[in-house]
Formats: C-alpha cells, sequence, structure tokens
C-alpha cells in the first residue's frame, strides 16, 4: 500500500463511520436542539479535540510497538482484529432500529462550557481509544514514521467529524428526523459493520 492509497483508503473508511450515528452525534444533535448553534459548534470542537488526543496517543503507541516489540505488535494486531470482526458482525447481525438523539437540560453557560462537555464527553468513551488502535494499524504504509503518519489519520478524521458536525448543527431538524427512520439506521449500522468486519479480515492476514 502506498502513501497515497493509505490516505484514500483511510479517508473514505473514516468518512463512512464519522457519518455513523453514536455518541458524538447525539451530543452535537442535542446541543444544537436545546442550546443553539454556537453551544453546538462547542461541542462539536470539544469532541473533534478529544479525537485527537486519543488518535495521538494511539499514534505514538502504536510506534513504539512497531519498531520495539514484534510480540506485542502481534497481540495489537490479534486484539484489534478480534475487536473489529466482533463490533461488526454485531453490527451486521444485530443492527439499531432507532438512533434517538433524546431530550438535554442546558448545563453550561456558553460554547466554552458546551466545549469542555464535548472533551470530557469523548475523553471518557474507552470506545474511541480502541477505535484508533485498532483501525489506524492498517493505514500505516512501509516506511513512513508510524507515529506521525498515525498523527496525520487522526487529524483527517477529525476534520472529517467537524465537516460533518458543521451538516448536523446547519441541519438539525431535518437531519434528526432522518436518523430516526429505522431503515436509515439498519442501512448505516449494517455498512458500516461490513467495513469492520472487512478491515478485521484484512488486519488479521496481514503479515508485517
Amino acid at each position: 500500500m502506498t502513501t497515497t492509497d493509505a490516505l484514500v483508503a483511510f479517508s473514505l473508511a473514516a468518512g463512512l463511520l464519522t457519518l455513523t450515528p453514536g455518541l458524538d452525534t447525539a451530543l452535537v444533535i442535542r446541543t444544537a436542539a436545546a442550546e443553539g448553534p454556537r453551544r453546538a459548534a462547542g461541542a462539536a470542537i470539544g469532541i473533534g479535540l478529544g479525537c485527537f488526543l486519543w488518535g495521538a496517543a494511539a499514534a505514538f503507541g502504536i510506534g513504539v510497538l512497531l519498531t520495539a516489540s514484534t510480540l506485542a505488535y502481534t497481540a495489537l494486531k490479534w486484539t484489534g482484529a478480534a475487536f473489529l470482526a466482533w463490533t461488526g458482525l454485531r453490527m451486521i447481525l444485530k443492527p439499531r432500529d432507532q438512533f434517538e438523539p433524546g431530550e438535554m437540560k442546558a448545563v453550561d453557560a456558553g460554547p466554552i462550557g458546551a466545549m469542555r462537555r464535548g472533551l470530557l464527553t469523548n475523553l471518557l468513551n474507552p470506545k474511541v481509544g480502541i477505535f484508533y488502535v485498532s483501525f489506524l494499524p492498517q493505514f500505516i504504509p512501509a516506511g513512513v514514521d508510524p507515529a506521525h503518519f498515525g498523527l496525520l489519520l487522526a487529524g483527517i478524521h477529525v476534520a472529517e467529524g467537524l465537516l460533518w458536525f458543521t451538516v448536523l448543527i446547519a441541519a438539525t431538524v431535518p437531519i434528526a428526523g432522518l436518523l430516526r427512520v429505522s431503515s436509515v439506521v439498519r442501512w448505516l449500522d449494517r455498512v458500516t459493520g461490513g467495513v469492520f468486519l472487512a478491515f478485521g479480515l484484512r488486519l488479521a492476514l496481514e503479515r508485517r
């Protein structure tokens, strides 16, 4: 895999995963609906910062493993592959019927408070860290510095997330309504599950 191939493949895969509703999406929609676009933008920035911190930690950790320990790298590879395959199968076989953003009370004053809330929500979600540790190694081509390239991939994912959150904030009502349609939620879960499963198998079969 060349550097260009890795960047394109990661951008497409991460973009699809960004569109799949989750905790971060719920927080942005709730904040936009209950507190307005400025606070929702603050929450989105906080989430993006949290993702970048998780991604940076994973990237430098992966860099150390790739260069220092074959055994540790193998353990990481199989753990990541198992996690991705299990998550993918679960999403394919048991997709959600609904994604309900729900209600939210205004608990923080101003965009800074909302940004803090977004940051903490993301940092306290270990699934984000597991995602980066499982996902990044598959898109690091031979011959590059794994830590710096992983940091670049994390930055791409954050940029895609912020772009999607901007769309969500600008169209809270119609998009929130779309995410309540059962067939849409099931389709997103199954497609994303297929992506997870495929990358899990690819990671398991890949030779260092």
